[in-house]
């Protein structure tokens, strides 16, 4: 090995050692790894001066390059280890964290009131034997309509203002069509909720063209009008407070037969007149009525054998009579002022 080989590879190490400790950061330590130890730096250069060696030099020429290479990595993780250590004291510096400031205050989520009365229902109806179930939002115009009692000439249809998908699916008008559903698929005796958003094509401020029902069919054998006035007083009492009266008065519905609407005495007044119930004393909270037999039929359930009874409410109503909210377009805005107001 010439002696100006041995004095360039003297130079590179010193001039490395030097440069690595005097790196200021670790981008810049790195920056003089890849100048003088990477595919193309000093180091690699000058290997290229052991093609003119001859074979009595090149081993030591190749011992000498592999003690600087490894002697400069040494040096360079040293470095490296002093910078990130340098690196980590200052950052922490900067970031000192003042423990005796007060936290930042982190608001709470609430349910949704819609959500809330849907729970508290079914709790109430849960305790009587009855379990839920949902439907698919686009139904057949069969379940929606006609196995309700509803043929397509039926001055009824006009009750509703409907979504038509196409001349046979619609999106549902109401949550009954669970009510098939359950007959035919499901062993009798049967005490089911069904519940869901449901589709009209209505909005002003005290309707949406989507909101929530629920709703309750009970059926067994020998089941009357007296099963169903005692299941909705009952719920009410839960529902609103002890204390209030319900009471039916005569309606129609198709797939009811007798019908009635249900009202009950205002919580808010306690029956005594207030503008919720328009000075009345009461407010009409849904309809109900025993199962016509005619939706028996079109379920194939054996009747008079068995007999049963259904009442739905307007999710959104309730609430609106339980909180004395004034506009059902409150509901669907997601307003955090409003939604603030229901957390528990």
């Amino acid at each position: 090995m010439s002696n100006t080989s041995a004095q360039k590879l003297d130079s590179i190490q010193n001039a490395a050692q030097t440069a690595f400790k005097a790196a200021s950061s670790s981008k810049d330590l790195y920056d003089l790894k890849v100048q003088f130890l990477g595919k193309s730096g000093s180091l690699t250069e000058i290997m290229k001066e052991m093609a003119s060696m001859s074979k009595e030099e090149k081993p030591l020429f190749g011992k000498k390059v592999n003690e600087v290479k490894q002697l400069l990595e040494a040096v360079y993780s040293e470095a490296e280890e002093a910078l990130k250590k340098n690196e980590i004291s200052a950052k922490m510096a900067a970031e000192e964290l003042d423990l005796t400031l007060p936290g930042f205050a982190r608001s709470k989520g609430s349910q949704h009131p819609v959500n809330m009365v849907i729970e508290e229902i079914f709790g109430i109806m849960s305790r009587l034997g009855y379990s839920i179930r949902t439907g698919p939002l686009i139904e057949k115009d069969y379940y929606n309509f006609e196995a309700l009692n509803i043929p397509a000439d039926h001055p009824a249809r006009d009750m509703q203002d409907t979504f038509f998908i196409d001349k046979t699916h619609v999106l549902r008008t109401h949550t009954s069509p669970i009510q098939i559903h359950s007959l035919e698929t499901e062993a009798l005796p049967l005490r089911v909720i069904g519940t869901g958003p449901v589709f009209r094509c209505d909005s002003d401020i005290s309707h949406l063209p989507n909101f929530h029902q629920i709703e309750a069919l009970c059926v067994d054998e020998k089941v009357s009008m007296a099963d169903l006035k005692g299941t909705i007083s009952f719920f009410v009492r839960e529902y609103f407070g002890a204390g209030l009266k319900t009471r039916f008065r005569p309606s129609f519905f198709p797939f009811t037969e007798p019908s009635a609407e249900v009202d009950c005495s205002c919580p808010i007044c306690k029956g005594k007149g207030c503008s919720l119930c328009k000075h009345t004393g009461w407010i009409e909270i849904g309809g109900c009525g025993l199962v016509n037999p005619k939706v028996f039929h079109a379920a194939k359930i054996e009747y008079p054998k068995y007999q049963g009874f259904a009442f739905g409410f307007g999710i959104e109503r309730m609430a609106i009579i339980k909180y004395g909210i004034e506009d059902i377009r409150l509901f669907p805005e997601n307003d955090v002022r409003f939604l603030r107001q229901f957390v528990k």
